[in-house]
């Protein structure tokens, strides 16, 4: 971590244990910066909130429009299917970060929405900024999402223990989010599959989300093992001119990581 400060990446970090909220780790945890993709989180609250109070709009079937179409993550621009429940997808976004899907969502709820519902949770320097465009404008939000590590952190723990929302609603969406397939950043340490990984596998249990985008990288999660769990975040941004500055940051994620593997396990 030091050698990548020292290299001009500036880093944000968190980790507190779910069970005490004890602070393990830290690193300008209160600033708020670009999360790319992590900010969808919030979108998914909001989506759970709204199926566990019974509310219409997180019923029925949702269409894609031309509007809605965006390139990079996800698996719906790519599928021959025009219409999907609610729930199907929000487990696109779970799964596959899908940003087709997430706009979607974010049309049938809207963005004042989901900002009102972090600012219920206590949020104030994690927010879901936009929907996910191929091209930013001046005229656009600079940035998808931003947030602070310390928000983050204590938002997945928070998921953990039921406590977002309600227990119906926190469950929904660490059942959504365990459907996530990238491991490439902090949890590329804790050796699952990226596949499968819903249920317990040597003790451990991952729930996570990442983001990425040009000289971003950034995960927030929850590793349950057989000595304990954590809760972290972590955020890296970086001059992305060469490969090897990239892979500097990726191997950074997971050396903090390997600590956090050996904390709960």
């Amino acid at each position: 971590m030091t050698q990548l400060a020292l290299s001009g990446v500036q880093i944000t970090a968190c980790v507190i244990d779910v069970k005490t909220d004890r602070l393990l780790f830290s690193v300008d945890d209160h600033l708020s910066v670009p999360t790319a993709s992590i900010g969808k989180v919030l979108l998914l609250i909001e989506i759970a909130a709204r199926l566990s109070a019974g509310d219409k709009s997180a019923h029925g079937i949702l269409n894609r429009t031309a509007q809605d179409s965006v390139a990079d993550s996800g698996l719906w621009q790519h599928l021959q299917v025009p219409a999907l429940p609610v729930a199907d997808v929000a487990a696109l976004v779970g799964a596959a970060s899908d940003n087709l899907a997430t706009n979607v969502l974010i049309r049938r709820v809207g963005l004042d929405a989901v900002r009102a519902r972090g600012e219920a949770l206590g949020l104030t320097r994690t927010f879901l900024l936009d929907t996910v465009r191929d091209y930013r404008g001046p005229d656009d939000a600079p940035q998808l999402s931003v947030g602070s590590a310390r928000e983050l952190a204590t938002l997945f723990a928070g998921l953990s223990r039921g406590e977002i929302v309600n227990v119906a609603t926190s469950q929904q969406v660490m059942e959504w989010l365990a459907l996530g397939s990238d491991l490439s950043m902090v949890a590329s340490a804790f050796g699952l599959d990226p596949l499968a990984h819903r249920t317990s596998d040597h003790g451990l249990l991952l729930t996570n989300k990442t983001g990425t985008d040009t000289g971003v990288r950034s995960e927030a999660g929850v590793l349950r093992g057989p000595s304990g769990s954590v809760a972290y975040a972590v955020t890296m941004r970086f001059n992305d001119t060469d490969l090897t500055g990239r892979l500097a940051v990726l191997d950074g994620m997971r050396t903090l990581g390997t600590d956090i593997l050996e904390y709960v396990f």
